[in-house]
């Protein structure tokens, strides 16, 4: 017998129907072990050595691993071909030599996709083990502990309220203060731009105004009411003739197939994916042998994939739209290895996979890399150039034509923050026609901040910095994330308190290791050890040389020496310019009171920064350390006015985060903003103000049922008692009946006599294919599982709950049914049933003999 190790169940399902009777094909369920989180995982003074622990919920499985293994004549290792793959066959292989189950034959397989002819292949052409991949392994995982569990100890007592810090997540997180802090820094111009509406041989057109008494217009030209009018004034007086037609061919070729940086950002603009949701779908359908692997920088396709792609154009469409040669791509990504191929379809007749998400992405990632091979669109671009009699004033009027759509029949690439002027449609016009002015406007406009990250973007320029790695930035964003260094409202990431704090501090007392070149610099030297060309512990040394240091001199710091650090560095943040002139450091309280040098600085406390008096504690004027120069809450601006009082809303950000509030002082209304409000806007704000929501009189009391937020969520509350809402939207729609019944399920529940309640499904994913049974997935005392009804399987340690999918879940509850019934399941049944009677001759037996058992 044969065994080979993948990582998942579905995966190893697929490749044993593939190989045949004499292979057994196990899934490792992802890592099997890890550093383990205390100090001293990783050893500097003992040459960098590095403690490991299998997962105390893979002991189970590895156990069925090393039985099969001591069994097999050969061993094949057959995980992912990427550098976490190549550690988990590590990783299997060393536990096995420990266990002494390593049979004589061990070999590595790889294959870039999940059909019969890429597993037969990779078969039939083993390695060993690539020793510099694992190096490389080793030196990330090393440089991750290291600077995680050196920093996070001085974030903890240097930083109240800082949770932990990463060597990528940290530099991630910098991009995105910096940009809030673009924002808060931009003063909006203002510009005004002249549009003439004309029409000619019944077309309508726009044509804008470019040249001004004889002077070409930039964008900030028009910079002032007043010259604008009279700019409308001339257009409007003048008659505008055609002074020439400029008409240029234009060719666009298709974008590449997809990266995994790509793909996160593609699927992030077209079907609004998060980077880690997009990976996990792209997971299934990689497992299911729909697309080739998932984790690559590469752009190129493989020659029998291009034929393919070519053969099926043609069968499509038609020869036009398949190019005379194929086409060839190489990346510009900064420390790109192209190691794979670009994520493709293994199948290019098969239009369709999956369901739901799953189809959606690989119908994106389909139709990319078909258009990736497809001719170029043929587009022609117009521009008109009108002049008035005087020949001062021009306008100017641009369209563009698709001569023939080429790729752009299947597939056309995204943009970030992109605004097209030039797709409109021109009639056809020559020298000397005057097309009619319908209208003329002038419209009053303000340069725009830098926009904030969304997803893509800041893949995107994590990727353009060469920070970290594709493959991991799904994970550093959510970390992010979970950290609540930052939140996401309508698909775009704003700093929130604790992540500005934590990167004025890094930047204060680590710059170096913030710093985008630096830790661009460390992947390029995680590279050269990937290519075998030095060792991983030298460049650990160099890592720790300096850092160590530099971390034991910020520990033995006071924290009032950090704080006033900080004061210093964050001044200009904290203590902004006031309008009048004054001190922007003069506590208000003091000078309403009469009390003098009463000045603000920065204070640590147990639950993060703020801002308080040198007088305290005869002055007790306190602020949050987000809120600068203000007062109350940090003000994010006026959503609008209140549509029945009038007055402002406003949005700010507090101690617990985001909230809204009309009014002042002691009068003001205040309410927080649920995090499940993707698109919070003016109509929410003045909903949650209006809180609570009388739905209305039970039928069998009379008395009022309320809907409500409150401190564990949205709920429903009639005479004392409550039930449930499932989210903040819920608390607005709900009505009488669904209320009714909401409340008397909760009665039953609370009425179902002593002991705890039944368990709450954290999610229902949908029947089972064998069983039929309703896959739920459930918290329990030993951790989550899922189960459909008949068959409990644990979810693996490495797995959040919410983020099990309904294929994950099969194959979870498959492998548990294939283990066969838990040992001592028959006896523990037998044992219920015979309860009554071993009561009855406990009650004979002397309870001398049973007092030892029972102490």
């Amino acid at each position: 017998m044969q065994l080979v190790i993948v990582e998942s169940p579905a995966k190893a399902k697929t490749i044993e129907k593939y190989l045949g009777k004499d292979f057994k094909v196990l899934a490792s369920y992802g890592h099997v072990r890890d550093l383990p989180e205390r100090d001293g995982s990783v050893d500097p003074e003992a040459g960098f050595a590095m403690e490991w622990e299998l997962y105390r919920d893979k002991q189970s499985r590895f156990k069925e691993i090393a039985d099969a293994a001591k069994g097999a004549s050969r061993l094949v290792l057959a995980t992912d071909p990427d550098r976490e793959g190549e550690a988990i066959s590590w990783h299997v292989q060393e536990l096995l030599a420990k266990r002494k189950a390593l049979p004589k034959l061990v070999e590595r397989v790889t294959f870039n996709a999940i059909t019969k002819q890429a597993v037969t292949e990779a078969m039939a052409r083993p390695r060993e083990l690539d020793q510099p991949l694992i190096d490389a392994y080793l030196a990330r995982r090393a440089l991750d502990y290291l600077f995680g569990f050196t920093l996070s100890p001085v974030l903890w007592r240097k930083l109240p309220g800082a949770k932990s810090a990463g060597r990528v997540q940290s530099v991630a997180l910098r991009l995105i203060v910096e940009r809030e802090r673009e924002i808060e820094a931009f003063r909006a111009d203002e510009y005004w731009s002249v549009v003439a509406r004309m029409q000619h041989d019944g077309t309508e057109f726009d044509a804008r105004l470019v040249k001004f008494k004889g002077v070409k217009l930039e964008r900030l030209s028009l910079g002032a009411q007043g010259i604008a009018m009279e700019a409308k004034a001339a257009v409007e007086a003048g008659r505008f003739t055609v002074e020439g037609v400029e008409t240029k061919p234009l060719k666009r070729n298709p974008a590449p197939p997809f990266t995994t940086s790509t793909l996160q950002q593609e699927a992030a603009r077209k079907l609004g994916y998060s980077a880690q949701h997009t990976m996990r779908l792209a997971q299934t359908l990689y497992e299911a042998g729909a697309i080739t692997y998932m984790r690559t920088d590469g752009v190129q396709m493989d020659m029998s994939a291009i034929h393919a792609a070519r053969d099926a154009i043609t069968a499509r469409f038609s020869e036009d739209y398949r190019p005379e040669k194929p086409r060839f791509y190489s990346t510009k990504a900064k420390n790109a290895q192209e190691a794979h191929e670009a994520i493709r379809p293994t199948d290019f007749t098969r239009e369709r996979a999956g369901t739901g998400d799953e189809a959606k992405l690989y119908d994106l990632i389909f139709k990319r890399a078909m258009a990736s091979q497809m001719a170029a669109a043929q587009l022609e671009r117009t521009t008109v150039t009108l002049r008035d009699a005087t020949g001062s004033h021009e306008l100017r009027a641009t369209g563009q034509v698709i001569r023939f759509p080429g790729f752009l029949a299947v597939y056309q690439e995204g943009l970030d923050d992109s605004e097209d002027e030039d797709g409109g449609l021109l009639p056809v016009m020559k020298a000397g026609d005057a097309p009619a002015k319908r209208a003329v406007e002038a419209t009053q406009h303000f340069t725009q901040p830098p926009p904030r990250f969304s997803e893509a973007s800041l893949v995107k320029r994590l990727e353009e910095l060469g920070i970290g790695r594709p493959s991991t930035y799904a994970s550093t964003i959510q970390t992010l994330r979970n950290r609540a260094y930052v939140r996401m409202e309508k698909n775009r990431f704003f700093a929130e308190e604790s992540g500005r704090l934590l990167t004025a501090f890094l930047e204060r007392f680590f710059p170096n290791y913030v710093a985008y070149d630096f830790t661009a610099g460390m992947e390029d030297e995680l590279d050269v050890v990937s290519d075998g060309r030095e060792d991983y512990k030298a460049l650990l040394a160099r890592f720790w040389k300096d850092f160590k240091p530099k971390a034991d001199e910020v520990m033995e710091k006071m924290p009032s020496e950090v704080t006033e650090a900080l004061d210093e560095y964050l001044s200009d943040f904290l203590f902004p310019p006031r309008e009048d002139g004054s001190d922007p450091r003069a506590c208000p309280l003091c000078a309403s009171e009469g009390r003098a040098n009463g000045r603000l600085s920065l204070r640590g406390g147990r639950f993060g920064a703020f801002v308080a008096c040198a007088n305290y504690p005869e002055c007790k004027f306190t602020r949050r350390f987000a809120q600068p120069g203000g007062e109350g809450g940090a003000d994010d601006g006026v959503l609008g006015q209140h549509p029945e009082t009038g007055e402002d809303i406003h949005r700010k950000t507090g101690r617990f985060g985001a909230y809204v509030q009309m009014g002042d002082g002691k009068d003001a209304k205040r309410a927080s903003i649920p995090k499940d409000l993707d698109d919070f806007d003016l109509d929410w704000a003045v909903k949650l103000l209006g809180l609570p929501r009388i739905i209305g009189a039970h039928p069998d009391t009379g008395l009022e049922i309320e809907a409500n937020i409150g401190r564990y969520g949205p709920y429903l509350r009639h005479d004392g008692k409550y039930g449930k809402l499932t989210s903040t939207r819920e608390v607005f729609e709900v009505g009488m009946n669904r209320a009714v019944d909401i409340l008397a399920q909760a009665a039953n529940r609370g009425a179902g006599g002593a002991g705890r309640g039944k368990a709450e499904a954290i999610a229902t994913l949908g029947a089972h294919p064998v069983s039929g049974g309703e896959i739920k997935v459930m918290p329990g005392r030993y951790g989550p599982y899922v189960t459909d009804g008949t068959t409990n399987a644990t979810i693996p340690r490495d797995v959040k709950p919410e983020d099990v999918t309904i294929e994950a879940a099969i194959a979870l509850i498959d492998a548990r049914v294939a283990k066969g019934p838990v040992k001592g399941a028959k006896k523990g049944g037998a044992k219920k049933k015979a309860a009554p009677k071993k009561a009855a001759a406990k009650k004979k037996a002397p309870a001398k003999k049973k007092a030892p058992a029972a102490k």
